[in-house]
């Protein structure tokens, strides 16, 4: 956990943390609730390093290909 929350951190981890921080910092300007809750998830997203899918998990797997080309024999027809 600790290295998660130390280490990998990218300009998109940092986006939302600086987006977390500035949506907490207007929940208490305007003495709102729910919106400072919205900004600690945005700023757990940002700590943590996950989102929706996880950390890194929205990477679709490669397909793999295991059909194999056959010889096609063709016979004519009169």
């Amino acid at each position: 956990m600790k290295y998660n929350i130390l280490n990998n951190w990218n300009i998109m981890r940092l986006i939302r943390l600086l987006f977390s921080i500035m949506v907490i910092a207007q929940a208490f300007e305007t003495k709102q609730r729910l919106l400072a809750i919205l900004g600690l998830v945005f700023a757990a997203t940002a700590i943590f390093n996950v989102a929706c899918c996880g950390a890194a998990g929205c990477g679709v797997p490669a397909k793999k290909n295991n059909d194999t080309t056959t010889d096609i024999s063709y016979e004519e027809v009169v």
